[in-house]
């Protein structure tokens, strides 16, 4: 656990002293006098708080034969159905015929004395020995008031035993709709709005409540809701089935504005009409203007997180709900509209800064994604009057013929002197293919196959055992608006000679065999190891042909004998490497950058982005297509020429021995680098975890936090920052930018050699943060571990004594309960847990930073506890178990936020998770030999 735990972090409450899991039967304790020793429902750390659901180890439908399920260990432990000689037998029990509430007190002796086994067997039989067991289940619960505490209770428990008691033996009760059964619900309605949520479950199933009578229910949703209980709400209507009765925007919209958006996926599953309306919703939040302030002004009682409220997340969850419900992109406007105008700024930074599109194919693009948008058109223009090149700006503007008035004079005077020259040419700054690689064959070397007679015609060609071959795939670009896009191209290069597959036409169903005949042979190949198999980013290809070929959906799993470049090119280092491309444009990258370094041209990639749906294919397509494939093979011949040249193994090719398909194993300095060039240089100068300072780009947070954790001083972007504001902040800080979509070579350019980390985004947070340690040579050490505050990135702290903690914690008003409520426990992934350690020593992970004790001169206020520097304690999540830890004894709060932290077992975790990159001080043994069970990784 995190030892200055936050105090805001639901994973806190923990198996500790106090702890609501101090009495579960499975953990030893035989300590009479607990009250809740041998509760069935110990087992769950939220035992005592009955919004922790009713999934505890009691729990007839949890499945899991916990310490707390009376019939753990003993398959057939009080189960009549399980072939015990005595469960169904009335002879010597002694609760037959006696009624319900005597039956109850019957089980309360053994409940008391945590008899557990006998205790299930008594309450089976007696079960079988009442004349109505429902109306008897009813009778205990109208007859006792136990239930309604906020503790587990024998009640709930027998509720449970009874939904299991009738799975196993159905018990013929009043038929389906009849005047028996609703009797029975109209009196389980009545008990079920006062009952606590490990009620609830039961009662649903056992009296059929979603076919009860909805009145009283609806209006017990709307008193949940009147009273801030909207999880209960949403949980109780879903159970209940009863969402086309209730508003799904006054359902949903304080779950959203708490985050809670799977619980409100869950509420519209199986519900087209909702799920249009919720995704509807969601798109009105994302319209440009609009404040989710007034939304949030409207609930207060829902305590909202803006963070994840941005207008980039929410459109990301439409997208996702979106593909997810199979809904019409028209429910979603402004999200589309959004992505589109994305779009068109990646086009106009393509065309008009790198210079690296084509005029055909952004004019065709561009078209397709305006269309009549008027908002959509003002965009572009704005967009093209930015730009300074006059020339090029007129050309776009004739080609889309744009309205000349909100065009700059100098771009007007330019227009007009296009059209008196009837010029439709392009800007001259496109002449640049003598630069580029050029395709070593001639044109006719070039097969366009387009159907079976033409594969069959070259497959000798294409399956020659022994050769190399390279493979690539082109699509038509959608820019996220189109959905996938599907495989239009597949080239196929051998010695001298390159194959063009027109999947649409191979893949056709109409051409009868042709489609399994076409993957038949694309199997053949990719299987033969014989036959080496050359690409650049070989999986992304093969998921793609995949997606438009399902008879090929496992073609990953069937390659044989194949070398991905790219993964050689992370291995690549190369000396006086070609500067990146300045004063705007960017320089080659990809697998264009990798034939600049090994065959000293870089790959013309101008016709990339064109329309590969597009039949028949210009010429530059085809030329294109083809060179993209055989400038694979030349790259190949040239490092086994020369591996040294490029600091390679001379073994280039063990991973194309029969039965083999591995990546090459690559150098831990080249994780984070997945398209720049790797100098040989001698290795960083140390620098202390402290004194490394970075800033990341607003995509890496989970970096950010894991490097925090190490103690590293990490500044990260807000959502609209771009990477001019992060060269600022480098430039005036001394800080290094680790950024994972911002423009790598152009940050580059601006900040210099060492200066800029492009970061891989395949890699989990942790993986990347030791990239980043070791490519810097950081050296982190035990002390700085927890040094830094992850949530605001401060370094100050004030130690607080338990006493006075306890005295804000009571002052604040916050409750003292046994544990943290269901609903208090849920965490998002990437938060890290709290304090909540075990009582063992600590060993060598113990944390001590040095800092002074918090004073009343330091608080400037009690109530709410705040300090002088404006920050407030965040007293709400520190639970009294912590609270009444007797091995703990001091607290932190963070000066900059008013986090509150203590020591746990996260310290211990972290240390095991980093010790590879660690540095420990003499005598000090490694943390995974200190580690006990409840210490180690999560």
């Amino acid at each position: 656990m995190d030892p200055r735990a936050p105090a805001d972090d639901p994973a806190a409450g923990d198996a500790t002293a106090g702890d609501a899991t101090a009495g579960d039967p499975a953990a030893g304790d035989t300590t009479a006098g607990d009250p809740t020793a041998g509760d069935p429902t110990a087992g769950d750390a939220t035992a005592g708080d009955p919004a922790a659901g009713d999934a505890t180890a009691g729990d007839p439908t949890a499945g899991d034969a916990t310490a707390g399920d009376p019939a753990a260990g003993d398959a057939t432990a009080g189960d009549p159905a399980a072939g015990d000689a005595t469960a169904g037998d009335p002879a010597g029990d002694p609760v037959s015929g006696c009624g319900p509430l005597l039956f109850l007190q019957a089980l309360q002796r053994l409940w008391s004395t945590r008899q557990l086994r006998q205790l299930q067997e008594e309450a089976w039989r007696g079960f079988a020995a009442l004349a109505d067991p429902l109306a008897g289940l009813l009778d205990m619960l109208d007859g006792s008031r136990g239930w309604r505490g906020r503790g587990p209770s024998l009640e709930a428990w027998v509720a449970r035993e009874l939904k299991r008691w009738l799975q196993a033996r159905p018990h013929p009760g009043p038929p389906q709709g009849g005047p028996g059964l609703r009797q029975l619900q109209a009196r389980a309605v009545k008990i079920l709005v006062e009952s606590p949520p490990a009620l609830v479950e039961p009662l649903v199933s056992i009296f059929q409540l979603q076919d009860a009578d909805r009145s009283p229910l609806l209006a017990h949703v709307h008193r949940l809701r009147q009273e801030g209980r909207f999880k209960e709400a949403v949980v109780l209507s879903t159970k209940l089935r009863l969402q086309p009765h209730l508003d799904v925007e006054e359902m949903s919209t304080p779950l959203l504005l708490q985050d809670k958006l799977g619980l409100v996926e869950r509420y519209v599953d199986g519900f087209p009409g909702l799920q249009r309306r919720l995704l509807s919703l969601l798109d009105s939040w994302c319209r440009p203007g609009f404040d989710v302030h007034v939304v949030a002004r409207r609930h207060p009682q829902a305590a909202w997180r803006p963070d994840r409220l941005s207008p980039r997340v929410l459109s990301r969850q439409v997208l996702r709900l979106r593909e997810r419900f199979g809904l019409d992109p028209a429910l979603c406007p402004h999200v589309v509209t959004q992505q589109r105008l994305a779009s068109l700024r990646y086009l106009c930074y393509k065309r008009l800064v790198e210079r690296s599109l084509s005029q055909e194919s952004w004019v065709e693009h561009v078209h397709g994604l305006v269309g009549q948008n008027e908002w959509l058109q003002e965009q572009l223009l704005q967009l093209l009057a930015s730009h300074d090149d006059a020339a090029v700006v007129a050309q776009c503007a004739l080609d889309l013929s744009l309205p000349e008035g909100r065009l700059p004079a100098t771009v007007v005077t330019e227009l007009s002197r296009l059209r008196l020259q009837g010029s439709a040419a392009e800007a001259p700054s496109e002449g640049r293919t003598d630069d580029c690689y050029q395709l070593p064959i001639a044109r006719e070397d070039i097969r366009f196959l387009a159907s079976w007679e033409d594969l069959a015609r070259h497959e000798a060609e294409l399956l020659q055992p022994g050769q190399v071959v390279s493979v690539d795939l082109e699509w038509r670009p959608s820019f996220g608006v189109g959905g996938r896009p599907q495989a239009s191209l597949m080239q196929v290069a051998v010695e001298g000679r390159v194959f063009l597959l027109d999947l649409p036409q191979l893949l056709s169903p109409a051409r009868g065999q042709e489609p399994q005949a076409f993957s038949q042979l694309v199997s053949r190949l990719l299987a033969d190891p014989s036959i080496t198999k050359l690409g650049y980013g070989m999986a992304g290809d093969l998921r793609s042909l995949g997606a438009s070929c399902p008879a090929l959906a496992q073609a990953q799993k069937q390659l044989r004998g194949s070398l991905d470049l790219l993964q050689v090119h992370k291995q690549l280092r190369v000396v006086d490497a070609p500067a990146p491309g300045v004063d705007g444009a960017a320089g080659p990258r990809g697998l264009s950058l990798l034939v600049q370094q090994v065959l000293g041209k870089p790959l013309d990639k101008t016709q990339q982005l064109s329309n590969w749906d597009r039949r028949p294919l210009g010429e530059e397509q085809l030329v294109y297509a083809a060179a993209d494939a055989y400038c694979l093979l030349e790259v190949y011949w040239a490092l086994c020429r020369e591996p040294a040249r490029f600091h390679l193994s001379g073994d280039l090719g063990r991973s194309l021995r029969p039965g083999r398909s591995e990546k090459p194993p690559l150098p831990q300095q080249a994780l984070a680098y997945p398209q720049q060039v790797l100098e040989v240089k001698e290795a960083a100068p140390e620098v202390q975890a402290r004194a490394f300072r970075v800033v990341c780009d607003s995509m890496l947070q989970g970096l950010a936090r894991r490097l925090r954790c190490l103690g590293v001083d990490v500044l990260v972007l807000g959502t609209g920052e771009d990477h001019r504001r992060a060269a600022e902040v480098a430039r005036q800080e001394g800080r290094i930018v680790l950024t994972s979509g911002l423009p790598y070579h152009k940050l580059q350019a601006q900040l210099g050699a060492g200066r800029c980390l492009a970061v891989d985004c395949s890699l989990k947070a942790q993986q990347q943060a030791k990239a980043v340690i070791r490519h810097f040579n950081v050296r982190v050490t035990q002390d700085d571990i927890f040094s830094r505050c992850q949530a605001c990135n401060c370094d100050q702290y004030l130690k607080v004594s338990k006493d006075m903690m306890k005295q804000l914690v009571r002052l604040s008003g916050h409750r003292e309960g046994p544990g943290r409520t269901g609903e208090e426990a849920a965490q998002s992934e990437d938060e890290l847990e709290t304090g909540s350690a075990p009582e063992e020593p600590p060993g060598p992970c113990t944390y001590d930073p040095p800092c002074r004790w918090l004073e009343e001169a330091d608080l400037q206020t009690r109530v709410p506890a705040t300090l002088g520097s404006g920050a407030q304690l965040q007293l709400s999540g520190v639970p009294a178990g912590v609270l009444r830890r007797p091995g703990l004894r001091h607290f932190y709060c963070c000066t900059g936020c008013g986090k509150v932290f203590w020591e746990g077992s996260h310290l211990r975790r972290v240390a095991a998770n980093f010790r590879d990159i660690l540095q420990m001080a003499p005598g000090i043994p490694e943390p995974s030999q200190a580690l006990g069970p409840a210490g180690s990784p999560s």
